[in-house]
């Protein structure tokens, strides 16, 4: 025998799918499972653990337009964020610019050097900070 809570919630969903469900225990798997009926109930009316989705932030999504340096390597057109980052490691990736030692780093090229600040060499985590100052 043990207390059931809020984590084995989704296993009683699946097997029950229904507010009305407060009984005392539940034979499962061959075990008496002691359940919190508050926990359970109001869990249920709230919404199904296992259909909840991650929603896209927004700020992410936002198309904004790089500056004429930037463009050089990511494109003119307003680009979201994400987009603009995916582009920059496929020319990082293309032009064999990560570093061999350590594949955090990004050896910069004449172009990448421009968007770094002059920079010889940056690390993935800089690279997207210093990337967002040209974007508006």
């Amino acid at each position: 025998m043990f207390i059931i809570n809020s984590q084995y919630l989704h296993i009683l969903t699946l097997y029950v799918n229904k507010k009305e469900f407060s009984p005392k225990y539940l034979m499962f798997r061959g075990k008496v499972l002691y359940l919190h009926h508050k926990t359970i109930n109001n869990n249920l009316k709230n919404k199904d653990p296992m259909a909840t989705k991650r929603k896209a932030n927004a700020a992410f999504m936002k198309p904004l337009t790089p500056s004429a340096i930037l463009a050089e390597v990511v494109g003119s057109k307003p680009l979201p964020r994400t987009e603009v980052v995916k582009k920059m490691w496929a020319y990082i990736k293309k032009n064999k610019l990560q570093d061999e030692k350590n594949r955090r780093n990004i050896n910069a090229d004449d172009k990448l050097k421009a968007i770094f600040g002059g920079k010889k060499m940056v690390n993935m985590f800089e690279m997207t900070k210093l990337v967002s100052k040209h974007l508006s």
